[in-house]
Formats: structure tokens, sequence, C-alpha cells
């Protein structure tokens, strides 16, 4: 590797109403190499990653291209210097096309100097999307029809169209992976080391510490805004560098059940159908945690939906506590004792221009409330300051506006409020999506401690050690069927993914 770091970073300083978001913070990328940066959510990375994006101007920093000095006040700057990003939270535009997305950074093909060559912008599209092997994509499908996982896959393409400008040669992403099945990760790890062999950086921030030691080169830990550590991959270990992030050691990372399952019956669901998912069964014991496993659009989203009342149902029954369920909507379903934390945040989930405390207590203001007239405010800030504290929310304060906060920090907020008030039923998707390895283990104890208060938990998660850890069933859905119910005890995660493909189907 080239002694003369492609991009370079010193003394990067940056204060928020007197809070330090980054201390003095260092960082080099070499051509040819991959670099991790870790750390938990608020310990600097995104606003580091802000500074070499021009969306925050720092307090200080010194940065520098291959050795030249540089300033980026703003993100066309960014831009034109050869940086692309790929940020964990997606910025897309719904109301458009798949092409129309890809390109927005670029002019659009013309025809007769002014009129957009549709054509020859869907076929530029589908050649970007064919290069990464993304080909189950229609270019003229509009975003807002396009699934979580397959939008990020769009993002992700649209940092590799170089257009009329210069070829990029850093490429920083942050949790690319966090929507992507597994199938989508590896493909996306043959573009990186792609990218390695021309001779470009990448900058790859990730919490999956195995995504770290399968693709990096070397890994820079941060911790409350300032570098901690930094070493070639195969120097470090898994403990050390979390060790680095938490300044403490986790000696495991699923807190082991300690209390039997109840047998009575929380929740029962019979022949179970809507728009996207049908034919779904089970009965959900008192204090169990039911896994849903599947591909991208499999239907463990949607079936959360359906048991939320989100989604209305064409046919089949839902019981809770024996109670038959077939009015179910999202607010009465909060009302009832369902909590539920959706897998898309900013999109379905949060109220950015609101603080912490609005977003909290936003199912519960009835409870809160004199009357059902006045809000009680200490009520509602006390309420909000103790369960951010539970999980471990890093903010100035409850009145902070949740657009300030980190994605990690964000879906805390998310957690928070499912926890606020204990529920009967918990419906969490992708729950730790986006949160620090640290975070997460309190998070997990949390989900324990709730089901041990005999709560049932329905946890859809496409992290499959996340499954086998915490969950006592796993079902299994494909292409919107249950295909089987297995027990996740002695699965192993290759067997559990062959059931996710279709091979081996079981029900125990």
């Amino acid at each position: 590797m080239s002694a003369t770091p492609l991009l370079s970073v010193r003394h990067a300083e940056k204060h928020f109403g007197g809070t330090p978001a980054l201390v003095d913070a260092a960082l080099d990328l070499l051509p040819g190499e991959v670099h991790a940066l870790m750390g938990e959510n608020g310990a600097g990375k995104s606003t580091l990653i802000k500074i070499l994006a021009g969306v925050v101007n720092p307090d200080r920093a010194e940065i520098a291209l291959s050795g030249q000095a540089v300033s980026i006040p703003n993100p066309q700057t960014a831009f034109d210097l050869g940086l692309r990003f790929i940020h964990q939270e997606l910025a897309v535009v719904p109301q458009l096309s798949v092409a129309e997305n890809l390109f927005l950074s670029h002019a659009y093909p013309r025809r007769a100097g002014f009129l957009v060559d549709w054509r020859r912008l869907n076929q530029s599209a589908k050649t970007v999307l064919d290069q990464l092997g993304i080909a189950h994509i229609d270019p003229r499908t509009r975003m807002a029809r396009v699934g979580t996982g397959d939008q990020m896959l769009v993002k992700i393409a649209s940092a590799f169209v170089t257009g009329d400008r210069q070829t990029p040669a850093v490429y920083i992403m942050d949790e690319p992976t966090a929507a992507l099945t597994s199938e989508e990760v590896t493909r996306l790890f043959g573009v990186i080391r792609e990218l390695k062999l021309q001779g470009c950086a990448v900058l790859y921030v990730s919490h999956r510490l195995e995504e770290i030691f399968q693709i990096a080169d070397r890994v820079t830990v941060m911790r409350d805004g300032c570098v901690v550590g930094s070493a070639l991959i195969n120097e470090t270990s898994s403990e050390k560098l979390i060790r680095q992030m938490t300044g403490r050691e986790l000696s495991q990372t699923f807190p082991a059940r300690e209390t039997p399952l109840d047998s009575h019956i929380v929740l029962a669901v019979r022949n179970l159908a809507t728009e996207y998912v049908c034919e779904v069964g089970f009965d959900l014991r008192a204090g169990e945690i039911l896994g849903l496993a599947g591909l991208a659009g499999a239907g463990c989203t949607e079936l959360l939906r359906a048991l939320v009342g989100a989604d209305p149902l064409r046919h089949g029954e839902i019981r809770l506590d024996g109670e038959t369920r077939a009015d179910l909507t999202p607010v009465s379903a909060w009302e009832r004792g369902f909590a539920y934390v959706p897998e898309e945040r900013r999109s379905q989930g949060l109220i950015l221009s609101r603080s912490i405390r609005d977003n909290i207590t936003l199912p519960h203001l009835q409870k809160i409330s004199r009357g059902g007239i006045l809000l009680d405010r200490r009520s509602e800030e006390q309420l909000s300051s103790v369960v951010g504290a539970s999980v471990r929310l890093k903010a100035i304060g409850p009145r902070q506006t949740v657009r300030e906060l980190s994605g990690g920090n964000q879906q805390k907020v998310m957690f928070a409020r499912a926890m606020s008030r204990t529920p009967r039923l918990l419906l969490l998707d992708e729950p730790t999506r986006g949160v620090d390895v640290g975070a997460k283990f309190d998070i997990y104890t949390l989900i324990r401690q709730v089901s041990a208060q005999s709560v049932g938990v329905v946890l859809a998660s496409s992290d499959l050690a996340e499954l086998l850890g915490l969950c006592d069933r796993i079902l299994i859905l494909r292409e919107g069927r249950q295909t089987a119910i297995v027990a996740a005890s002695g699965l192993s995660q290759h067997e559990l993914l062959t059931l996710c493909y279709g091979d081996g189907d079981r029900d125990d």
C-alpha cells in the first residue's frame, strides 16, 4: 500500500451546544484499503462522516486528499472531490423511479437538448444495477413500491454512478448492510473487493463484528468523540474491540432465560391472511419469544403489521388472552397492550421534528393526562427520562429534538416508547438495527426482562444469531406463507438459513 493516504483527517473537533462530539479525531484511508470505523452510538462516527460529506462544518479539522489540503464546505464539494457516501438512513425520493433516484446527482440524458431521454436513462440504470448483480429491480419502478432492502441496494448503486465526473476514489459506507439479506451482503462485499483492486479506499462503518473481520484490512475505534485505538484487523480481536468501544467487558452476547415459560396462551393466531401474507397460524405463550425469519420479501414485516392492525385482514382470527380482536387498529392495539417497534424508524415510527419526550410518550398520552384533557408534563418528563436511561439513550436531555440524534439513538427512542408501559404483547421488527454492540446487549437484556414478566414477544430479525440467541421458537416465512415453526435450541445458523431458502421444512 502507498504511504500517502488517499484521505487524511487530523485534529477534527466539533461541539454541539457545548457538548463535544469530536475531540482531536484523526483518520487515514490508504489506497486499496477497507478501513473499518467502529464505536458505540454517540461515539462521534456520524459527526466525522458528516464533516467529510460537507453536511456539518467542523470547529476545527485538517483534511487532505492524496496529500493536498482541501476544504469541504458543502455536499457538492465533497461530490466533486470524488467522495461517495452511503448512509444508513435511506435518503430517497419515493415519488420518483429507481432510475431517477440512481441519477439524482447527475444530468439526465436528453433528446433534442431539453427532453429527458427516458429510454437511455432506464438503460443506463439497468447497466449500473446489473454490474452490481441487482438484476431483479426494474429501473422503471417507483421507489415507493420498492422494499427497504432493495431501496438500500439502489442507494448503494447510486454511489457507483460516475456520469461525466471523475471516477470516485473514496467510498464511505455507514451501516450499508443494515437492511440487506445475507445474499445481498455477499454481493456488496464482492463490489467492495473490486473497488480495492481499483485502488479505491473504503471507510466502512458497521456494528456487526463478523462483517468487520470478513471485509476490513484495518480498524479504528472511537469512544466519546475520541479515537481510542487503531490496528490491522489481523492484530486485534472481537473482545478487544468491544472493550475499546464500551470501556468494559461484555462476557456474553445473549442473556439466558432464567424463568420457565408460562402455560398461558397470550396470543393465538388462526388462518391469518392479508394482501401480503396468508394462512399463518400459531400460539404464543406468556413470556415466550417467537422469532420470525425469512428472506427479503418473505412477509415478516407484513405479519407484524397485521398483528398490530396496520394492515387489514382478509380473513383469519387474532385472539389476545382469549379475546378475539377483529377490529384492531394501531391506536386500539396500543390501548390494549400491544407495543410495536417498526422496521424503518424515520419513515414509520418517529416524528423527527419533535422532542425525545414527545416521541416516547406519543402512544401513552391518555394515561399521563389529567382527566384525559390536560397533559401532565411532569409525568411525561419523568417517564421519558426513566425509559431513556434504561436503554442507555445518549442525548442532552428528553427535550432534545430526535432529528439531532444519531441513527442508533433514534432506534433507542423507538425501543423506549415500546417499553414505557409494560405491554402484554411486544412486536419487534429489527429492534437492534443500527445499534452498537454495547447497546445491543442492553436491549437483549430488556427483552429478556420483559419476557420474564409474562409478556409475549414476536421478534422479526435478519440477524440469524440474534434469532437463535434470544428466541424460544422461530416461525419461517417464505413468499408470504408460513412454512415451518422450529425450536431455536440446537439449531445452527446454516440450518436456519436452509429453512429460509425452502429446504428441510419442518414443524417441531
